[in-house]
């Protein structure tokens, strides 16, 4: 009917339209494909903490999607926005995340039901003991069965909580410290990984610019240097992924929306002092070097080259859809376009670089924490020296040239420096997961430019990890 609203689908209903859009290009047999699709299970748990002298009951999420492959993987979110919906969605989500870029996991989520700037560091510690306990007595938090780690509301210090509190109920497990990933350092954890998701956001914007032909459909051109950048969310994810592509790629910045308004400078802002703004301030009310717009929506619809939503799901949807004037989108929050939105920004020729690709690099590095933790010794420890003495042995024989043969050349300054020093855990870290997010984004280029019929990288990359679903089930016996 005419002037009625649109409804828009919930996120599930969006994960679910997403994926029945793919499948309708695949020819899975109709049971398989129930398989994939279907959550296999949810437990909800609510227990009482004693707190401020009164017991407080919270509500709590495990959700495991797909068995395909295990252990499962999936953040723990803490929100007054969790319920089972979203939860079910999100591990969806992480079964096709997975899948895409290749790492050994099914998919899982998990989130509790609150707010925890309520709650001061002893009483969250209580409440985060307590949850890990409900879930690890049921095997939903095992370094075998089921591995989470942060997510919205969360970080290393709960996830290092966690680990310690299965680690008490486990005393003889030699592997208790891979239950979870996204650990401090100190505490098992693995260098990269706070900054993994937007460095993995970096990676995948700098893979898009090296296919010609995919930049050419969104209307663009040359390299990320000068590009204009709007980042809504400067949280963990926002804020290593603008301050990367600004220091290392030559982005500019012009635009960051937070919860309490925007800021813009069209000659670019400084991240990291931003950034500290923030941090102390607790947002961007009265920063001084650039104009603040009170309803920072609106700068979502503002003119830039490339648009970041790093924060929450739906913040591009039906409602704004039409005017959104970014030409490519890199989804690094979980759903931030719906998908309602998603079908207009296509219509209108905008490319969308998807979540399930775009905020991939948190799962990946998590995968290599959680490897470091079954081999029990950190990555580099045992070949970086040995690399270091073979390239010396190059640079002390061209040294030597050099001299015996009179030709007088020298090493170019920094070359010798840079080329001896063997790769240690943080570089070893990077590398795997830029050759991760390369690879991920080459298998659906390929699905997107050799089919007439899928027409954007959303559907390539949920076929591509559909296909890699199956084929694991088919090797089960499915």
């Amino acid at each position: 009917m005419d002037g009625a609203p649109v409804k828009e689908p919930s996120f599930r209903e969006s994960v679910d339209l997403m994926f029945n859009r793919a499948v309708a290009l695949m020819d899975l047999p109709p049971g398989l494909e129930d398989k994939i699709r279907v959550c296999n299970s949810t437990y909800t748990v609510r227990f009482g903490v004693k707190l401020r002298g009164q017991i407080h009951t919270f509500t709590g999420y495990r959700s495991v999607h797909s068995e395909h492959m295990e252990p499962v993987k999936g953040g723990i979110r803490y929100s007054l926005g969790v319920n089972q919906d979203e939860v079910e969605a999100l591990a969806a989500l992480m079964t096709y995340k997975c899948a895409l870029v290749e790492t050994p996991f099914g998919g899982s989520k998990g989130g509790l039901c609150i707010d925890p700037r309520e709650y001061d560091e002893d009483e969250l510690e209580r409440i985060t003991r307590r949850f890990a306990y409900e879930l690890a007595k049921r095997d939903l938090i095992n370094p075998s069965q089921n591995v989470p780690a942060p997510d919205m509301g969360t970080g290393e210090r709960e996830m290092a909580w966690i680990a310690d509190q299965y680690a008490r109920m486990n005393t003889t497990d030699i592997n208790a410290r891979a239950c979870v990933t996204g650990k401090p350092v100190n505490a098992g954890g693995i260098q990269g990984r706070v900054e993994a998701t937007g460095r993995g956001v970096q990676y995948a914007l700098q893979e898009f610019f090296r296919h010609p032909d995919d930049l050419a459909e969104a209307g663009l051109s040359g390299t990320l240097d000068g590009k204009k950048v709007i980042v809504q969310g400067l949280g963990n994810v926002g804020y290593h992924a603008a301050k990367f592509l600004s220091e290392e790629d030559g982005a500019r910045i012009i635009g960051v929306i937070e919860r309490d308004g925007a800021l813009l400078d069209e000659d670019g802002l400084n991240i990291e002092e931003v950034r500290n703004w923030i941090v102390q301030h607790g947002g961007v009310t009265g920063y001084p070097n650039a104009q603040r717009i009170e309803a920072g929506a609106v700068l979502l619809e503002h003119p830039c080259d490339i648009l970041i939503p790093a924060a929450l799901e739906g913040v591009i949807n039906i409602s704004n859809a039409d005017r959104i004037k970014a030409p490519l989108i890199i989804e690094a929050a979980n759903g931030p376009v719906t998908a309602g939105a998603d079908e207009v920004l296509r219509k209108k020729g905008t490319v969308i670089i998807p979540d399930m690709y775009a905020n991939a690099g948190g799962v990946t590095v998590s995968y290599f924490e959680w490897v470091k933790n079954l081999s029990h010794i950190r990555f580099g420890r045992m070949q970086r020296r040995q690399e270091e003495s073979r390239h010396q042995l190059i640079v002390d024989e061209l040294e030597r040239l050099s001299r015996d043969t009179g030709v007088g050349w020298t090493l170019s300054p920094g070359f010798k420096e840079q080329y001896l020093r063997g790769a240690g855990e943080l570089e070893l870290v990077r590398s795997g997961l830029d050759d991760t997010m390369r690879g991920a984004y080459q298998a659906m280029h390929a699905k997107w430019r050799s089919r007439d019929d899928v027409t954007d990288l959303r559907t390539a990359a949920y076929i591509v990890a559909i296909e890699r679903v199956a084929a694991s089930y088919r090797a089960k016996g499915l």
